[in-house]
């Protein structure tokens, strides 16, 4: 019954669409709208992901759904950049992290059952999260000591995003290789084909992209709606629903007891946005009126550099647990109190 609910759910984002169009809603109405089409583009990416992980095993499958999710983060970003909102694009990208190391893992390891994970993997790409954090204490200091978004923190931004780029791309290179050559067991019975689960990733996040686009423009409405800030609402509500491709697929995977897929998911993607999503919308955004320089702010470092580090802890022996969930649930509801308290800079 659930699963007949969620594929008829799936109307929500045509139907959405389809209202933006004709009866041109409230601004409030359509990021409610949007927010709830995510949600079940967010299952079908994660049902996609958890059947190309038969074909190629749970850490390609992992990279496949951190790539596909986070192409609507992507584009949230560059939509923001365009509307010369700074501000909300940062928060969006250090929100994402920071959840997915957080919030996703831990309700992952919540939902789950006690397994063995891929200690090595996941150990390198959080330590690839914790080298993002300090690449971007220069930048951010700039950002106290004048003007965030003046061409200085700009310049300074462009080779920090080079280096986390190859880097990342480097690091990620030899994690797939290393996947590629472990042994896979056959695909189970009923698994849809390569061709298929891929061409079904590559829909919903496309899907998922219009979706995004009308969160975006519908932001600020909201924001003043709720009395909340910009930032706030930037890296807490827009980064987890910007990110519900991977928050929804690996929970739902996780249920499922595969928990090397499900925690592959939850770290990748937060090391891609911090070494491949954060530097890629800074280079692209030199082609814009206003480029974005990586003046995060201090809570967002910390909060970034601080979640790898208590991951880094919870995964060191390798297994998973209901009470690590736990206590990494519980450090994400602290940070969004931090987060509120901290209002717009």
């Amino acid at each position: 019954m659930a699963r007949r609910i969620l594929w008829a759910s799936l109307a929500l984002a045509p139907a959405t669409a389809l209202v933006d169009l004709t009866a041109h809603p409230g601004k409030v109405t359509l990021f409610v709208l949007s927010a709830l089409s995510l949600m079940p583009l967010a299952w079908l990416i994660g049902l996609a992901t958890e059947h190309a992980a038969e074909h190629t095993g749970p850490g390609i499958g992992g990279f496949l759904n951190a790539s596909f999710g986070n192409a609507p983060e992507l584009i949230i970003a560059l939509f923001a950049v365009h509307d010369d909102l700074p501000q909300v694009v940062r928060g969006s990208l250090s929100g994402s992290v920071i959840s997915n190391l957080l919030l996703v893992l831990g309700v992952t390891q919540l939902v789950g059952p006690a397994r063995g994970l891929d200690r090595r993997s996941l150990l390198s790409q959080l330590g690839l999260v914790g080298i993002a954090a300090l690449a971007f204490v220069p930048t951010v200091v700039l950002g106290y000591t004048g003007h965030p978004e003046r061409h200085t923190v700009v310049d300074a931004s462009i080779p920090i995003a080079v280096v986390l780029l190859v880097l990342y791309l480097t690091i990620t290179r030899g994690n797939l290789q290393r996947h590629q050559e472990q042994e896979r067991a056959a695909p189970a019975a009923g698994t849809w084909t390569l061709p298929v689960a891929l061409g079904t990733l590559a829909a919903a996040t496309a899907a998922t992209a219009v979706m995004s686009e009308l969160l975006v423009h519908s932001l600020d409405a909201f924001a003043k709606a709720i009395g909340a800030s910009d930032f706030f609402i930037a890296v807490v509500i827009v980064a987890i629903v910007g990110n519900a491709a991977e928050h929804g697929g690996s929970i739902l995977i996780a249920r499922a007891g595969k928990m090397k897929l499900a925690t592959e998911i939850a770290v990748s993607s937060g090391a891609q946005v911090g070494l491949l999503v954060a530097p890629a919308v800074m280079l692209l955004s030199l082609a814009f009126s206003h480029p974005l320089g990586f003046a995060f702010r201090w809570e967002e470092l910390v909060a970034m550099g601080g979640a790898a580090v208590l991951v880094a802890g919870t995964v060191w022996n390798g297994r998973s647990s209901h009470m690590k969930g736990a206590v990494l649930v519980l450090a994400y509801a602290g940070v969004v109190v931090g987060f509120l308290a901290a209002g717009n800079r």
